[in-house]
């Protein structure tokens, strides 16, 4: 008779135990959940989302636009926290000055598109529309120049800072798309066949710096140049604006298709 009670009380306290253990995970809010994501965009007018219409009042001079790739994930994801700092005309100065200060050590997942206009891109674009051959594909040469000597210090002090200031963060660095489909060239109103294809290899040129950047650094580059295949200025149906006189802000920046069908797959993709 002992026996069998001291073997009952053991067996009591087992389950007992073993029922307090369940319980606790139950009542665990994070119990078979995924990570929180805490998700800040950095970055320039691709990531802001210039040319997409639907601004949000309240990005002022960023023109932050709904239909932004950042925007676009948060609405389908639902972090546990958002926000996206992109600005028009945004380089990587501006980005290491008004912007790193959004990310913390809670930042899981950080996307950035940058270098465009550290590498003069809205000046070569005047310059290619109003001049000559000859100019563009000199401002071009400049541009690639840059790209080529001193662009890849700053992205790299870009990138590490960022990594510095969100040290668990996944980085997902977003690069350009050609502007140009080069096979319609002969029928498409507007500039030469010259200066597009130098436009395009000065994209590729930024490309293939932003992916070494990220590479170098243990970031993800996420490629959108087969995405926009297709759906480049000459294209029907693209998802470029050319030159738009009444709004000259947006022109050679995606349409709203851009960051949606274009953008947000890649990054989607990237983010995991």
């Amino acid at each position: 008779m002992r026996i069998y009670r001291v073997v009952f009380s053991v067996a009591s306290v087992a389950f007992l135990a073993s029922a307090a253990v369940v319980a606790a995970v139950a009542a665990s809010p994070t119990a078979g959940a995924a990570p929180a994501v805490n998700y800040v965009a950095l970055g320039d007018s691709y990531s802001s989302g210039v040319g997409a219409g639907d601004y949000l009042s309240a990005s002022g001079s960023c023109d932050r636009s709904s239909n932004a790739y950042p925007e676009q994930w948060a609405d389908a994801n639902s972090p546990a926290s958002f926000v996206s700092v992109a600005c028009s005309g945004a380089t990587t100065s501006s980005v290491l000055s008004s912007q790193v200060s959004a990310l913390s050590t809670s930042t899981t997942l950080v996307s950035i598109t940058i270098g465009g206009n550290d590498s003069g891109f809205s000046s070569t674009m005047e310059t290619c529309v109003q001049k000559s051959t000859s100019s563009c594909l000199s401002a071009v040469s400049a541009d690639e120049t840059f790209v080529a000597s001193q662009l890849p210090a700053r992205l790299d002090t870009t990138l590490q800072t960022i990594r510095a200031d969100a040290p668990w963060a996944k980085i997902v660095v977003l690069g350009y798309p050609d502007l140009y489909d080069l096979s319609r060239s002969s029928w498409c109103l507007g500039l030469s066949t010259s200066d597009r294809t130098a436009l395009n290899q000065g994209a590729d040129d930024l490309d293939t710096a932003l992916a070494a950047a990220a590479a170098v650094n243990g970031d993800t580059f996420s490629d959108v140049r087969s995405a926009f295949a297709g759906r480049e200025i000459c294209d029907w149906g693209r998802w470029l604006n050319s030159v738009n006189i009444f709004d000259i802000g947006t022109s050679y920046h995606p349409t709203a298709n851009g960051p949606i069908l274009g953008y947000l797959p890649v990054f989607t993709k990237a983010a995991g």
